[in-house]
């Protein structure tokens, strides 16, 4: 009776929540529409965006908010949760022009996740070259990871998934499953990476025992990468990426398999990272972005986590000793949020997951 009593209770306290979050203070302006399966965006200098389709399309949204298709792309492997990924630009792009690409790359018995670099013309890429593939090849079309960031420094931090029927090789160093990787602008690991003197041990490796992250940002006031996490059945997480940690999967994890059977019996043992927050029941993370604008002043240096699952987009506090869930917004849309980015004026950017996905702009309530 009190378990039910419990139950209804927190029914009601979501209910709410849900409720009032459908009257908050902000605008939400539908840009784009007809997405298929867009995964990430880029703001290009001059007021234009670039929109990646998992399918394999890279898209352009100019200033009068057409879409065009962008020709040049390398080829994809879309299939399952393969396909186009995140999109980023050179730090050097108002010289060089030049944009990353991530990607999955091959055939079902044997693919990977694949990095390009090319020079953005006015509609196309020119001189589109894979420059990174990652090891080993697999099956399957599943937990690729994907993000990617740049570091002050110039470095490329790229996030690798675990391959879902691979877990037990995120604990492997010789190669990428589950991984995070740093790499320099040429794909190459670079000298200072943590690991590149250690025999066995690939040496792009920045950090270990990951399942599938697909949030990624740099946290230019505290010099610090955080990285959000897919668990299994619950135990989704938020980490701060260091050079050499490892994160534990699926030694450590507080989430549960799909079938309700144990990953580990651990949610935390000595030598590896704990994370900063976790979710369970799952939400399924997927980007983030730390909010660095003007026009949302409550929420500058909260981390939003873009949530599938949970159709919402959570808004996170960064402590001194850890996270905190500080809300819940966007949950009235009820779409699943694949991407979330604080664009330059200061609004948010949405992108909607689903066949006929969206790019949304919300902005304060005028």
């Amino acid at each position: 009776m009190l378990s039910s009593l419990r139950a209804v209770v927190a029914s009601l306290i979501f209910v709410a929540s849900l409720m009032a979050h459908s009257q908050q203070n902000y605008h939400v302006e539908t840009l784009a529409e007809g997405l298929e399966l867009p995964w990430s965006l880029a703001f290009l200098p001059d007021g234009r965006l670039l929109i990646t389709e998992r399918p394999g399309r890279l898209r352009l949204l100019d200033r009068e908010g057409k879409l065009h298709f962008v020709s040049g792309m390398p080829e994809v492997f879309a299939q399952g949760q393969s396909g186009l990924f995140d999109v980023l630009l050179a730090p050097d792009f108002a010289s060089s022009g030049q944009v990353y690409l991530s990607y999955t790359c091959g055939t079902h018995n044997a693919n990977t996740l694949c990095l390009a670099r090319a020079v953005l013309g006015n509609k196309n890429l020119n001189n589109t070259q894979q420059i990174f593939a990652a090891k080993p090849m697999r099956e399957g079309a599943a937990h690729y990871g994907g993000r990617m960031v740049f570091l002050p420094d110039n470095t490329l931090v790229l996030t690798l998934g675990d391959g879902f029927d691979y877990r037990e090789e995120a604990q492997n160093p010789r190669n990428h499953l589950g991984k995070i990787l740093r790499l320099d602008v040429d794909g190459n690991a670079p000298a200072d990476n943590p690991f590149i003197d250690k025999a066995d041990t690939a040496p792009e490796i920045f950090s270990l025992g990951h399942r599938n992250v697909q949030g990624l940002v740099y946290d230019p006031q505290q010099n610090r990468i955080l990285a959000n996490e897919h668990g299994p059945k619950g135990g989704d997480e938020i980490n701060w990426i260091r050079a050499g940690h490892n994160y534990g999967w699926p030694l450590v994890s507080h989430g549960i398999d799909y079938t309700g059977a144990r990953v580990t019996p651990f949610t935390q043992l000595a030598g590896f990272e704990a994370p900063l927050l976790h979710w369970t029941p799952s939400i399924a993370p997927a980007d983030m972005t730390l909010y660095q604008g003007e026009l949302f002043p409550a929420w500058q240096g909260d981390l939003l986590v873009a949530a599938l699952a949970a159709k919402a987009v959570y808004r996170v506090r960064l402590t001194d000793s850890g996270a905190e869930q500080i809300d819940i917004v966007f949950a009235d849309l009820n779409e699943r949020i694949r991407a979330v980015r604080t664009g330059p004026d200061g609004a948010i950017y949405l992108l909607t997951d689903s066949r006929e996905g969206r790019l949304l702009k919300v902005t304060p309530r005028p």
